[in-house]
């Protein structure tokens, strides 16, 4: 993989994540995704700070 290939990938799963981010509403404390899944997705998404608002 060139350096260019990675650097497309990563801003496409970045770009993706964020996409999920904004499409979907915040799951309930309790719920498996948002223990688990969503803070992931949030990452990828680079969610920090006041973004998450």
């Amino acid at each position: 993989m060139s350096l260019m290939e990675i650097v497309t990938t990563l801003t496409t799963l970045s770009v993706v994540a964020s996409a999920i981010c904004a499409a979907t509403p915040t799951p309930k404390d309790d719920a498996f995704m948002a223990k688990y899944i969503y803070p992931i997705i949030e990452a990828l998404a680079l969610n920090v700070g006041k973004a998450k608002e």
